[in-house]
């Protein structure tokens, strides 16, 4: 489920540093709309607090003792897809950065930034958007690219199985559309859209509308939405 624009966002912190912790509470907090409804000090309690939080969001550390941000990650969006995890790492090791993505994390922040680009990043995740920072995501998408160049080379054209219906609504999905903006942009109910998406993340084999975002302008269906008027 996506937060409301307007309703308070519950956010569980996931750091095995309890300075940290307190720290990022103190800053979210003072921000406003953010609550902090909980805590965990490793990727295994943060897994268990989730559970029993139910939060919009998890701001979660990569590198812990026990279970890691990664797989705590993982395993919290295994049995809740819909989950919003957004890491918060002193890390930027394009290893760490890409086991996170493809764990299911919906954005990929260092800890350098200040607490009103922090506040930003969980309001816009917490909305169903999406977070890296520009050194992040130069890496992504120079990844992206490469594998582009691998499919090239092999022959291979990703977005074939895609029917032209799911490459209108993934040109959308990229651009940062909502599902009930995709419905009133294509004509269609927000429940055909609702199952478009599904259909085309199981088709592209990606975990979430953030990987599919990525896959969509790096296989050029970005350029589809503008043609199409997207805004």
């Amino acid at each position: 489920m996506e937060a409301a624009p307007n309703s308070l966002i519950r956010v569980l912190i996931v750091d095995d540093q309890e300075l940290i912790r307190e720290g990022l509470r103190t800053l979210l907090e003072l921000e406003g709309g953010i609550q902090i409804v909980g805590e965990a000090a490793d990727g295994a309690g943060g897994v268990a607090a989730f559970a029993s939080k139910s939060p919009d969001l998890v701001l979660m550390d990569i590198r812990m003792p026990g279970m890691d941000g990664v797989e705590a990650t993982r395993r919290i969006r295994a049995a809740n897809p819909e989950a919003k995890i957004l890491i918060l790492t002193t890390f930027d090791e394009d290893r760490l950065v890409f086991d996170a993505i493809r764990a299911g994390a919906r954005g990929y922040l260092l800890k350098d930034l200040s607490g009103s680009e922090l506040a930003a990043a969980v309001r816009d995740v917490a909305l169903g958007g999406a977070a890296l920072q520009p050194g992040v995501a130069r890496r992504v998408m120079e990844a992206f690219t490469r594998l582009a160049g691998e499919a090239e080379r092999t022959g291979r054209n990703p977005s074939e199985p895609l029917s032209p219906r799911e490459r209108s609504v993934l040109a959308l999905v990229a651009r940062g559309l909502s599902n009930k903006e995709i419905a009133a942009r294509l004509y269609l109910a927000e429940g055909t859209v609702k199952n478009h998406v599904s259909a085309i993340l199981q088709k592209i084999d990606a975990k979430d509308r953030t990987q599919a975002a990525l896959w969509a302008r790096d296989f050029g269906i970005l350029d589809e939405g503008s043609e199409r008027g997207a805004p």
